[in-house]
This record gives structure tokens, sequence and C-alpha cells, in this order.
């Protein structure tokens, strides 16, 4: 079977997380930069990545790659790559998305263009059409421009990977699925731990939490761009990697997840997410104010996207807020807690430096995320059979 040169874009700052996520599927990283992550893979690989990673953006299809500094060089390299092997005579193909750092070329809508007639040129040689129905399947591209060398890849995703489809409903500012579900996996979080997210909001950290203690694939019941790419991948892939995913799932488990926020309609929403997404009975969501944050038992995690600015105006409040979630923290006993942010002075206000701190962008805004690992539980005796 045909081998690729596979792209997970995913948030600056997780590059880590992804890698090792894709290692764990069995598939062979082939190089780590900002943002993205290359591995090689046969059309299986397409499907599984889809339906199984966490913590990417999307899965890309690389057509090529080339140097670049002028337009011409772009049409000329763009009309190089052998299209035909991935485009049949009546794809719907466009450049849905060019991004260029450090580049000479640096217009969007012109390199945009440019690729269109390059292939337009490179398919009439190859199917002898003057005219192209592009009634057939949809054959997104995504050009990646990065000190002038030019990434050319076809989108096997679609909709991002971060739209699993159970949150139909949100609130404001709301944390992306496979951000939140890469915060999980920088944390000892197991699903038989207890977590708390004292400013759940629609619920995304909760769900993203139970979803993964279940064993519940993230893409199993969504569809992907390339399903309709016959000509490249058997459908009857993604029907047996669906039910692989589904052969994994564990729903009888017992977990203690916590939800809460102040905001009574936002739990609401919360609650029908994690409905959606088959998880309401592994998730507790409650109308609670942080200060009134507490639970009996030690050992438990608290990660959590707490207001930070866009949200609530006025500095004073914000820190009140810190102090709060802080103190109500060091109360509660060998708990650790993992707060994502883009408040400068959250250390501050939460009372203590943090042991680690990673720099994390969230689409534009930059933010921290602040890792207090608390005490860990003592091991647990083995069973003799």
């Amino acid at each position: 079977m045909t081998t690729f040169d596979l792209v997970a874009p995913c948030h600056f700052g997780l590059e880590a997380v992804l890698k090792k996520e894709i290692t764990d599927l069995g598939y062979e990283v082939t190089l780590v930069q900002d943002g993205r992550v290359m591995f090689a893979g046969d059309t299986e690989a397409i499907a599984r990545a889809n339906v199984f990673l966490r913590t990417a953006e999307r899965v890309l299809l690389q057509v090529g790659s080339f140097r670049a500094e002028t337009f011409d060089e772009l049409f000329e390299a763009t009309k190089a790559l052998a299209w035909e092997e991935f485009l049949p005579f009546n794809a719907a193909f466009w450049v849905t998305k060019a991004s260029s750092v450090k580049s000479k070329l640096f217009s969007p809508s012109d390199i945009q263009s440019i690729m269109k007639k390059a292939m337009v040129e490179r398919m009439k040689g190859k199917y002898h059409l003057e005219h192209f129905p592009e009634s057939g399947a949809s054959y997104p591209v995504r050009v990646f421009l990065m000190k002038d060398e030019v990434s050319v890849c076809l989108d096997t995703t679609g909709e991002s990977l971060h739209k699993r489809g159970y949150r139909k409903m949100q609130g404001e500012a709301p944390i992306a699925e496979n951000l939140a579900a890469a915060l999980l996996k920088l944390t000892p979080f197991r699903g038989d731990r207890i977590l708390v997210d004292p400013f759940c909001g629609s619920g995304t950290i909760p769900i993203e939490a139970a979803l993964a203690a279940a064993n519940i694939a993230p893409g199993m019941k969504r569809d992907f761009t390339a399903m309709s790419w016959t000509n490249l991948i058997e459908r009857r892939l993604f029907t047996e990697v669906r039910e692989e995913a589904q052969s994994l799932v564990k729903t009888d488990i017992e977990t203690d997840i916590q939800g809460y926020d102040i905001d009574k309609d936002l739990i609401e929403v919360a609650k029908k997410n994690a409905l959606d997404a088959g998880v309401a009975h592994l998730i507790h969501f409650q109308a609670r104010d942080v200060k009134d944050l507490s639970h009996r038992k030690p050992y438990g995690f608290i990660v959590t996207n707490p207001p930070y600015g866009e949200r609530i105006g006025e500095e004073k409040a914000l820190g009140e807020l810190y102090r709060t979630l802080g103190e109500r923290w060091q109360a509660l006993e060998d708990w650790s807690l993992y707060v994502i942010t883009a408040f400068m002075d959250a250390e501050r206000y939460i009372g203590k430096k943090a042991a680690k701190n990673r720099k994390i962008y969230n689409g534009m805004i930059k933010t921290y995320f602040y890792q207090y690992p608390g005490a860990k539980p003592p091991a647990r005796r083995r069973e003799h059979s």
C-alpha cells in the first residue's frame, strides 16, 4: 500500500503532545515543526488519525514541497506536482487556505489564485480537457510557506478536528476541544482519578476528560472530507476504523469528574453537550461559585480555563477570582492545580509560583499553562488471585 507524507497541525506549544499521540497510534513521526507534526502513513493511517487523534487540528496529505521566492516559481513548481495522481477529472479543487511566515510571497489571495491556475494547467495536459466540471468530490488544498519553503497539502479532514459534534451550544470564549484534550494529557490525570473544573462554561474540559476515560474516540461520530475520495481511499476503511473505535469504548466505568460554573444557564448547556457526547452519566455538573469549591477526598485535580480579561474587564475583580481559586485549591488535601490563562498576574494572585509554566497559543492569544502538581496517591496493593 502507498505510504504518504501526512501532516497534523496543532496549537503552538503542544507539538510534543501530538507527537506522542501519533507515535502511540503506531506511526513514525518524521518531522516536528512549530504548530505541526509530520508522519508517514498509508490510507488506513489517514482514517485512523482522523478518528483517533484528540489534539490535532486536522490531517493533511502532502502532495509536494518546494522552494519559491517569486510567483513565477510558485506557478511552475505547483504545475510540476503530480496532481493527476490525487485528483480525478471531475474533482472540485481549490486552495482553501494559504499561510505565509517569513516568506517573500505573503499575499494569501494571490498565492491561492496562482496555484489554482497552475493546478488547472497541469490537469489540462493530463486529462486533455479545456474545462473541468468540478462536479465530483471536494479536494481542498492548504498551503504553508515558511521562509520561502512551500508545503502543498490536501485536507483530508474538512471541518476542524476540534469539532467533535457534541458542542452545538457554547458560552463566550470557549476553549477548543482539542486544546482541552491536550491540556489533560499534560497532567497525570487518569479516568479513575478525581477531576474538577470550577469554571467549566459549556463543559469542554470535563467532557474531554470523560471521553478519554471511557476511551471514546473523538472523531467516531463525524464525517471527513476524504471519505468521498474513492479514487484514493476505500470508504470501507473509515467504516472499519469506526468499528475498531467502537470496540474500544468503555462506558460502564466509574468516574468522579465534576464541572461547576456560576452561570446556571451555562450549566444546562454543559449538561446537553455531555449528553450529545455520550458521557452525561460520567460527569456531575452543578451551578456553583468557585468560592464554594470543596471535596472530601484527597489527590484530585483542578484543570480549568478561568476568565482572563476578555470576559472580566477589571483587574481587581479578576485578581480576586484567582486569589479565591488559589485559596480553595490549597484548602484541598494533596490536590493538583492546572490553569490555562492569559492573565499575567495569575501566579501572584493564586499565591504560589507554578512548578511548570508552558506557553501555548490559543488561536492568536498567548496563554500560559500553570502547573501545580500535588502529591501522588499511595501505590495500590496488587490483588493476588
